[in-house]
């Protein structure tokens, strides 16, 4: 019957680990670069990484019981609920989130932003093209969101009017060119 319960007395120790697992998964993905995300935050990924390992895992490992697997399963869902909240705070969300980049600035393609983000120049110039921009001086800017898309602003006149969100995005990015906030 232990394939059903398992030992009883160590799932505090399990749902200690996978706490811990989870917060190590978040710290280790954080560090990483966001390409390797796609559209996920880091907290979206980190919880699917690693439901799918205990759910395999639990599924085929004779020494793991179907309890053990329970209890590290739910505690790694109420830890990614936990965390997706906190994400509302700004603090919070500074350390689990990527901040806003600014790739290119009037024209000009950011080589050090490029070099942070862990892009290269023909990446940048590849998703500008699919987006149907063939010319850089026509591009304002590009700003790299934290979930890992472009945003490519292509008003080109210095005295237009940025608008709103781009604004907001400018206010939020780091190192943004001078005199853009």
């Amino acid at each position: 019957m232990s394939w059903l319960a398992g030992d009883w007395t160590h799932l505090g120790a399990v749902a200690g680990k996978a706490a811990l697992i989870y917060v190590t998964a978040l710290a280790a993905l954080r560090l990483g670069e966001r390409r390797t995300l796609a559209q996920w935050t880091i907290v979206d990924t980190v919880a699917a990484v690693a439901v799918g390992a205990i759910v395999g895992r639990t599924a085929i490992a004779s020494n793991q019981s179907f309890v053990t697997g329970a209890v590290a399963l739910i505690t790694l869902v109420a830890m990614h609920r936990l965390v997706s909240g906190l994400r509302a705070r700004p603090l919070f969300r500074h350390l689990t989130d990527h901040r806003i980049r600014v790739l290119v600035a009037d024209g000009k393609v950011r080589r050090h932003q490029l070099m942070i983000c862990g892009l290269t120049e023909s990446d940048l110039l590849a998703q500008l093209r699919q987006r149907g921009v063939f010319e850089l001086s026509r591009v304002r800017f590009v700003l790299y969101e934290a979930k890992g898309g472009l945003t490519v602003v292509t008003e080109v006149h210095p005295a237009a009017e940025l608008p709103d969100l781009v604004r907001v995005g400018l206010r939020e990015a780091v190192d943004v060119p001078a005199g853009e906030t």
